[in-house]
């Protein structure tokens, strides 16, 4: 699956805040650090990890 920064994806878990299930792609490297557009809570995880949790890409940034 391909993603870039700032996109918005939907990973497998939706966050614990319950008003959004999309996150903003905000840094990306060997790890990849995410935003919750509900809360603006920032996580971050190796890319691995983010590959294995994510569902699927709703907004590629190259679109709008």
């Amino acid at each position: 699956m391909e993603y870039g920064l700032h996109d918005i994806v939907v990973m497998k878990k939706p966050h614990p805040c319950h008003k959004s299930d999309q996150w903003e792609i905000i840094r990306m490297g060997a790890d990849i650090k995410i935003k919750c557009q509900g809360c603006g809570a920032v996580v971050m995880f190796s890319r691995k990890t983010f590959e294995k949790k994510l569902k699927k890409v709703v907004v590629h940034q190259s679109e709008e």
